[in-house]
């Protein structure tokens, strides 16, 4: 019997609010018929030359391995804005995955990104779109959120056509609004839609 397909959400998180974004994500991805969501993260980038990080985090997603990346029916990656940028410990991980570019095993599967600012102009755009170059690199094809999903046009909070975000706020953090978490959940959905047209 096959493996069941899977979206593979991979993200990096120091506060939590891009790993609440990943769940919401899942949550759409399992509305999908034959489709499940494996959450994954990476370890934060070591200060030394030494491997000193756990193999297993103490608590959340377990570390994405090649074979999550390799296998996965289609990605969503997510990453806290650094400078407009995606954070340091998930370009890392992207910035090693050179073997399966040359492999071609993304290639042909959807793709799509996710963010977190503590402002609400904090880099939430520039940051999905940066995010997207290894993507695009890998062959994948890019999906955002289309003004159908309707919260894209009511949210006072995050939310882009670039793909789900979510302002978290610099004092006291926001918790997700309504719309951040439905645009999350369409976006799982409609990646894991894609995904299954595309496979077919």
């Amino acid at each position: 019997m096959a493996d069941t397909p899977y979206i593979l959400v991979l993200y990096y998180s120091r506060s939590g609010k891009t790993a609440t974004l990943a769940q919401h994500i899942a949550r759409g991805v399992a509305q999908v018929p034959g489709f499940e969501a494996r959450l994954r993260t990476v370890p934060p980038v070591s200060p030394d030359t030494e491997a000193s990080a756990p193999a297993i985090p103490a608590e959340g997603a377990i570390y994405c391995s090649r074979d999550d990346l390799a296998h996965c029916s289609g990605l969503a990656m997510g990453s806290p804005t650094r400078f407009g940028n995606m954070a340091a410990p998930l370009k890392h991980f992207m910035d090693s995955t050179g073997d399966l570019w040359l492999q071609g095993a993304l290639n042909g599967k959807p793709g799509g990104v996710f963010t977190s600012t503590g402002s609400l102009h904090g880099g939430q755009e520039s940051t999905l779109l940066s995010m997207m170059l290894p993507l695009l690199h890998h062959g994948m094809v890019i999906t955002g959120v289309p003004y159908t999903v309707s919260q894209l046009n009511t949210t006072t909070g995050g939310g882009t056509p670039y793909g789900p975000s979510h302002w978290a706020g610099t004092g006291e953090h926001q918790n997700m609004t309504s719309d951040e978490q439905a645009i999350c959940q369409a976006f799982g959905k409609r990646l894991a839609e894609l995904a299954s047209k595309l496979h077919s």
